[in-house]
């Protein structure tokens, strides 16, 4: 039987939606395993007890300072150089991390190799949503980012089984190789159609000074950003402090942060793949979003009013947590049909990586509260503020489910 141009293009498709979801898995899995080996790994190399806390916000950050840097560089380079290049140098950089992470011997060392690491994670999940979103069809992107982003989450459970059956040293060399296995995989996607009809245009490609010097496109691009910064408070701090937190809390048995993150992560792919429905029955970005904040907020509440948790609690509630901020599809799909191609790589990878790097101003504002309001009254702060803002930045943010993207940014 002769291959039909349909059902090559058809198949071409679904290995690209494949590839991007494995390499998101792999992006998820290497952002998290610090948050799920902090506590051993920081005693392993002598960092005291009293001293986790501090020092674990730290790294956390300059892990999101990288993604901040990388969200840029990375974004950059996918407008000028294309999207392919970006999915090859990002995850051979985090690779090479991960490697180097399991052999650490100080504070200093993990800062720094988290930093790197960071970077590298950063031009992962902006460039596969890209292609995406510019090879599928208008009314079906929505499913493709749905998959990548259900796909990908479920490499924070495998961080967590891993971390649970071998030593934190191993934790990032499984992540390593992961991605070099990635790496061989990428070499049969293909670039974005989209892109090659601009790439030898003669038109400005990845300059992100275009998101400055137009107040409405700016504004945009902020309201973008400001769409999901309580995911990261969910999954930065509730979370990944969850020890901290249920001491507060009352807890009889010590919370685990590993737990926390396993389910929290298997209620947000379940939440991923409410949220796209919802988004392609509704035919409305804006509309999930919204139901999506609330119910987020509500799980906020449920968490920080459980007085005297205990571990099953802790698991229903994180798989609630979970489920409230499982509109990353739709909030890392919104970027993309935003903006023109000769700038949407730099968007969207850029926008995911300024709402990690969120957490750096979000950790800051959570610690001043907490020393003066203690844990429980700064987590019902932030989420009312956060929410707040979410709300609000998607009411100036138009419908874009059955937008058209072939088109560019002019200077």
């Amino acid at each position: 039987m002769v291959e039909t141009s349909s059902s090559k293009t058809n198949r071409n498709v679904i290995f690209l939606v494949l590839v991007a979801s494995l390499g998101y898995f792999v992006d998820i899995y290497d952002l998290l395993v610090f948050s799920i080996v902090r506590m051993p790994s920081l005693l392993e190399i002598g960092v005291k007890a009293a001293d986790i806390k501090s020092i674990g916000i730290s790294i956390l950050n300059w892990q999101m300072f990288g993604l901040l840097i990388g969200g840029l560089l990375w974004g950059i380079m996918g407008d000028k150089l294309g999207r392919i290049k970006v999915l090859f140098g990002s995850i051979l950089l985090y690779s090479i991390a991960n490697f180097v992470n399991g052999r650490v011997t100080g504070v200093n060392e993990y800062i720094i190799v988290r930093f790197i690491a960071g970077i590298g994670l950063a031009g992962e999940l902006g460039a596969g949503i890209t292609l995406v979103t510019e090879t599928m069809k208008t009314t079906k992107r929505g499913y493709g980012t749905m998959i990548v982003s259900v796909i990908g989450l479920f490499g924070a459970a495998a961080a967590n089984l891993v971390a649970k059956n071998l030593d934190w040293h191993w934790a990032y060399y499984v992540g390593g190789i992961l991605g070099i296995f990635l790496l061989l995989l990428r070499l049969g996607t293909f670039e974005s159609g989209l892109y090659k009809e601009v790439e030898n245009r003669d038109i400005s490609r990845g300059n992100f000074l275009m998101l400055f010097t137009n107040f409405k496109r700016f504004i945009k691009y902020l309201y973008c950003i400001l769409v999901g910064a309580a995911n990261w408070f969910v999954i930065g701090i509730l979370i990944t402090l969850s020890p901290e937190f249920g001491k507060a809390l009352g807890a009889k048995v010590p919370l685990n942060a590993g737990d926390g993150v396993f389910y929290s992560y298997i209620g947000i792919a379940i939440g991923g793949v409410f949220a796209g429905l919802l988004s392609q029955a509704t035919r409305s970005r804006r509309l999930t979003v919204v139901v999506f904040v609330l119910i987020s907020a509500l799980s906020v509440v449920c968490y920080l009013s459980a007085k005297g948790i205990t571990t099953t609690q802790f698991m229903w509630l994180s798989l609630f947590l979970g489920f409230g901020v499982g509109y990353w599809p739709i909030f890392v799909t919104i970027p993309a049909e935003q903006f023109g191609t000769n700038i949407r790589a730099t968007v969207t990878t850029t926008v995911p990586n300024f709402i990690r790097a969120s957490l750096i101003p979000i950790s800051t504002a959570f610690s001043a509260f907490s020393t003066k309001y203690g844990m429980i009254t700064s987590g019902y702060i932030m989420i009312a503020i956060l929410s707040i803002i979410a709300l609000f930045s998607v009411s100036q943010l138009k419908e874009s489910f059955h937008k058209d993207l072939d088109y560019v940014e002019e200077i």
